[in-house]
């Protein structure tokens, strides 16, 4: 019989988590992006989400937002059911994500931002206004002065504005979005040290990143997601960064496909003269000096995530971004630095990452947009024949596959497939010497990224040279050889046949030998 006193040594209730996600699902239309996940992040936690590409974490995001209300399962913060979808202030109240690239308004001070949506009705008393934020900043211990311009801040500033912002509105469980993409060293320090100050006011922060080591260093629990599901959850220092890895890519024991055995047979002779070659090749803030050549049948990889600089490089080579140091030659001729017209003169095709934004004009028909560029091509003294222009469309066309009714079809009717073969198409017109492709199969389904990728492997084939630039490991397949770089630095080079777990352990900065050790080892 109880004698009604409460046990001294009785334990305080655990509070609810921060965030608890259990069996979302979430399709668009035929394709299953969440099946089944769920995270579950305490209270002043720091909880890593990792996974490759397609694995469901933006998805998840959306979710945990409030942007997208999910199929089935169900979301609760601190205990209680998230909010109505459309309830905008309940959202903030509960969740904010600060994402790589900012979301404050660049022409607004930081006042300004802090307070968006906020002023009220009536005349805006501003140095009240501007006292309320450096109250608000010192709050949360964030050295900016209201007054600045957001456009005037350093990449590390306006993400401490967004995270004070963020709190402002009561939310205590904050997402970051590759945070430390734009961050040098000393700037990823001073990031992680606020985080922990603010862990220790019992804030909660999802960590999500393609930089494995920021997870030993910053997180205690990490969760995989693998194919849109979910793999594992594990405290951090019981996981090994080789299973880690070995978690995101799967336990496939076939991990080298037929490209590899194919490259390795048509793997261009040594002593041949390159190509391509870039010799100490830099761009300030992008990546360090670099030296590779291409020879003659030579397909080479340039792997990396988020800010590796790869895709600073590709630009680089195809005269989009203008190199600070070195010089890049084609046949063992120099290439204007900086200079679009002088790379494609030389002998450089291109097919940019986003097909939409960079390698199509969606309002103009197939034939125009293979064609754009050869126009030179295409008519005596400066003039565009329609005749000419259709049938050098109808040979790309029938060439590439390209599923069209025809020349004159908008390209913006064409399925995604078939409109990254119409960018391939435009860069293959002049033959080029070289093909620097950015992720040429992002976004398309599986039987185009054969075909595309068949089409990349074809220039090397025929004695020219090609570069993929992707994180993509079925895009990397293709490659004789693959330099990974991580942080504008080359950390490792492959030749064909790596397996998906090294190679993803270089491009994640993961140090060399990491093989089975723990994580608080090196």
């Amino acid at each position: 019989m109880s004698n009604g006193r409460t046990p001294s040594s009785a334990a305080s209730p655990s509070p609810p988590p921060a965030v608890q996600a259990e069996g979302i699902v979430k399709r668009f239309g035929p394709t299953v992006a969440l099946d089944r996940v769920g995270i579950t992040v305490g209270v002043g936690d720091s909880h890593a989400l990792v996974g490759r590409n397609g694995a469901g974490k933006s998805t998840l995001v959306s979710v945990l937002t409030g942007l997208h209300a999910p199929d089935a399962g169900r979301v609760a913060f601190l205990g209680e059911p998230a909010p109505a979808a459309g309830d905008t202030a309940a959202w903030q109240a509960r969740v904010a994500c600060v994402y790589q690239k900012s979301m404050v308004v660049p022409e607004l001070t930081v006042a300004e931002n802090l307070f968006l949506n906020r002023f009220g009705p009536g005349r805006i008393r501003w140095s009240k206004l501007r006292a309320a934020a450096r109250d608000l900043l010192a709050e949360y211990g964030v050295d900016v002065d209201p007054a600045t311009r957001a456009a005037d801040l350093t990449v590390e500033q306006g993400q401490f504005v967004e995270i004070a912002r963020a709190l402002s509105f009561g939310a205590r469980f904050i997402i970051l979005d590759e945070p430390t993409a734009q961050l040098d060293a000393a700037g990823i320090d001073r990031l992680f040290t606020k985080l922990r100050e603010l862990q220790q006011q019992g804030v909660a922060f999802l960590f999500i990143s393609h930089h494995l080591q920021e997870v030993y260093d910053l997180c205690s629990t990490v969760t995989v997601y693998r194919d849109a599901r979910h793999i594992l959850t594990s405290p951090v220092a019981d996981l090994g960064k080789a299973d880690l890895v070995a978690a995101m890519t799967g336990e496939a024991t076939q991990t080298a496909s037929s490209w590899h055995a194919a490259a390795v047979t048509r793997k261009g002779d040594g002593g041949t003269e390159p190509v391509l070659r870039a010799e100490q090749l830099a761009l300030d803030g992008a990546f360090d000096p670099i030296d590779f050549a291409v020879r003659p049948g030579e397909v080479l990889g340039l792997a990396g995530a988020t800010a590796s600089g790869n895709t600073a490089l590709g630009e680089t080579l195809v005269g989009l971004r203008k190199a600070t140091g070195g010089r890049t030659t084609v046949a063992g001729q120099p290439v204007r630095p900086g200079s679009v017209p002088h790379a494609l003169n030389a002998g450089i095709g291109y097919v940019p990452e986003d097909r939409h934004r960079q390698g199509l004009v969606l309002g103009r028909s197939v034939a125009e947009n293979a064609t754009l560029t050869v126009t030179d091509q295409l008519g005596p003294y400066g003039t565009v024949l329609p005749s000419k222009t259709r049938a050098f469309a109808q040979r790309m066309i029938d060439s590439l596959d390209i599923k069209t009714s025809g020349p004159a079809q908008p390209v913006a009717d064409l399925s995604g497939g078939n409109q990254q073969k119409v960018v391939i198409a435009r860069a293959m017109a002049r033959d080029p010497r070289v093909l620097v492709a950015v992720r040429p199969t992002a976004g398309v389904d599986v039987k185009s990224k054969d075909s595309l990728l068949g089409v990349v492997r074809g220039v090397a084939d025929r004695g020219d040279a090609a570069v993929i630039v992707s994180d993509e490991l079925d895009d990397l397949r293709v490659c004789d050889r693959v330099i990974a770089l991580f942080h504008g630095r080359v950390i490792a080079e492959f030749g064909s046949g790596w397996s998906d777990r090294d190679l993803v352990s270089a491009m994640e900065g993961l140090p060399a030998g990491a093989g089975g050790d723990k994580g608080d080892q090196e």
